[in-house]
């Protein structure tokens, strides 16, 4: 088979990477957006540019949203996979870092892009369920759990509805 026919035939997908922060006492940190009504609270992170390797995504992320430099080494959490829907015709596949703890000063630190987001909370695991989708919350609640077991989490039902 021709190189173009076989990538063509092959199944197309956006690569996004989170970084999942907590503070000292291992609550998550997590962002409020100004552009996603339907995800309001979410970790740092984004889309992966062209050509970009995932930690590289991370650190740039991390260092475009908050003002803070991601610190390795690289520590894979989660992968995140999401079927195409109508609004995004391309299925979604997200690598989760682990970014640590920060401490109060760190996290008081933090400065936001204002055309991505206006707050940073910090909460301990079970309140955020309220205040995010159930899917969002599930992916949440698996990224904890993979933290503090050790063994990496895998989630598909990312954008079901």
């Amino acid at each position: 088979m021709p190189p173009q026919q076989y990538a063509d035939a092959l199944p197309r997908a956006a690569a996004y990477v989170c970084l999942y922060v907590t503070d000292e006492g291992d609550r998550p940190l997590q962002l409020h957006s100004v552009y996603s009504p339907g995800h309001p609270w979410h970790m740092i992170g984004g889309a992966m540019d062209l050509g970009e390797r995932p930690w590289d995504a991370v650190v740039r992320e991390c260092r475009e949203e908050t003002g803070i430099t991601a610190a390795g080494p690289p520590r894979l959490l989660a992968t995140v996979f999401g079927q195409p829907r109508a609004q995004r015709p391309y299925s979604t596949l997200q690598l989760i870092f682990d970014g640590g703890r920060l401490t109060a000063e760190q996290i008081r630190g933090i400065t936001l892009n204002p055309r991505e987001h206006d707050e940073v909370r910090v909460l301990p695991l079970a309140e955020w369920e309220a205040l995010m989708p159930a899917r969002d919350f599930v992916r949440l609640r698996a990224v904890e759990e993979a933290r503090r077991t050790g063994v990496a989490a895998y989630v598909d039902t990312w954008g079901n509805a």
